[in-house]
């Protein structure tokens, strides 16, 4: 018996097989490495990579804290609907969950397993309350050419019309999702191997593999009780916390492949957080690394986050309420979110905005105490303008003029 049986290599020693084809994955399988080596990943492994669960929790409390408000159409202009509709989209959608809650749950299931489904309660043509389903218990199926929504524990399924359904990334068939974790796999799972021996490394004191060499014993049990009495010589320095220990005569442990410092492992358990944040159109600065950021790049990914994200997938949702609760063919209500709340700045910026807002009679003085969740005034109702801003030419400018003695 040789050195490959004590491997273990003789069976897949591709290199001197000419009938095994040599690919990467043969040759890393010569030193032990296989792809089936990685994690398997799913969605509650997943969520145990910080990046991945600061990045859904991140976005779902995002969506679900944007004010969602139901507007009417009047006259030129659209006044908010009391009651009713707004009540359940921004306070309580039934008598178990809170709008945020409800929102938050939804947005939870697009961003791990690729879907977010509600069902509508309806009484006639009213809407009595939306309840959220679980996604992995619901399976979406074609009947005569229509889509319905067979959920778990329900003898008949229910049509489209009645089913509020956000899909992360729809599949070729319109029915299924992809999943944002099952599509950033491979990226998770280097995530959770890096972990997974990071943390064997330092549970085992810092001590990177070894090996022997010297004279070596022969046959398998020789082999097998003198590495018994080198592992247990380390393991006895170890708790003795003395860093030496004694060694056969003619014998010597050498390090086999890198620690983690030399492994670089610092940096690549950091570029997989650009992965994941990547997978999730996310900027890396809300995943909480500050690398490459700066005071200026910083804000450029706030605008990003709203103008190429939030505002995204608010539409999506917005568009899936309209349809849903008032009909493809409804022209006098809607749904809209308040995205306002994101581009709030600090105070001194969003008061220098809300005066110049008022000033230029772009704002009613009520319109921007609204806005900073402030009650209406008297007479706040109306716009005002600066009275030094007058066309050009114009009788108040010739009055102003003769008013000050000034002839032509």
């Amino acid at each position: 018996m040789g050195w490959r049986d004590w491997l273990g290599l003789e069976q897949r020693s591709s290199i001197e097989n000419p009938t095994v084809p040599v690919s990467s994955e043969n040759f890393l399988a010569l030193f032990g490495v296989q792809s089936g080596n990685l994690p398997h990943v799913t969605i509650d492994s997943a969520l145990t990579v910080p990046a991945v669960s600061a990045a859904v929790t991140f976005l779902s409390s995002s969506m679900a804290n944007l004010p969602l408000h139901a507007f009417r159409v009047k006259g030129e202009g659209s006044e908010r609907i009391r009651g009713g509709i707004q009540r359940l989209l921004n306070e309580a959608p039934n008598p178990e969950w809170t709008s945020f809650g409800w929102r938050k749950y939804m947005w939870q299931q697009v961003f791990t397993g690729g879907r977010g489904v509600s069902w509508i309660e309806r009484s006639g043509t009213s809407i009595v309350a939306i309840w959220p389903m679980d996604p992995v218990a619901t399976a979406v199926k074609r009947i005569g050419g229509r889509k319905f929504y067979a959920f778990e524990g329900k003898a008949a399924a229910y049509p489209a019309a009645d089913v509020i359904d956000v899909p992360y990334l729809l599949k070729r068939d319109q029915l299924g999702s992809y999943s944002p974790i099952a599509n950033g796999a491979k990226a998770i799972a280097l995530a959770l191997a890096m972990g997974d021996y990071a943390g064997d490394f330092f549970a085992g004191g810092g001590v990177p593999p070894l090996a022997l060499s010297g004279p070596l014993p022969q046959g398998p049990e020789a082999m097998k009780r003198a590495m018994g009495d080198i592992h247990r010589a380390i393991e006895a320095a170890k708790a003795s916390r003395k860093p030496v220990f004694p060694m056969p005569p003619g014998h010597d442990l050498k390090q086999v492949g890198f620690d983690p410092a030399k492994g670089q492992m610092t940096e690549a358990r950091r570029f997989q957080i650009e992965e994941i944040a990547r997978v999730y159109n996310l900027p890396p600065v809300f995943l909480q690394d500050l690398t490459h950021g700066t005071y200026s790049n910083s804000e450029q990914q706030d605008l990003h986050l709203v103008k190429h994200l939030i505002a995204q997938w608010a539409k999506a949702f917005e568009e899936e309420l309209n349809l849903k609760l008032f009909g493809p063919r409804a022209t006098n209500r809607y749904v809209e979110h308040n995205l306002d709340g994101l581009m709030r700045g600090d105070f001194a910026a969003r008061m220098a905005g809300l005066a110049q807002g008022i000033q230029n009679a772009i704002l009613t003085p009520d319109e921007a105490r609204a806005l900073e969740n402030r009650p209406p005034r008297p007479q706040g109702d109306q716009l005002y303008i600066q009275g030094a801003t007058v066309p050009l030419g114009s009788n108040v400018a010739a009055a102003d003029t003769a008013s000050n003695g000034d002839t032509a």
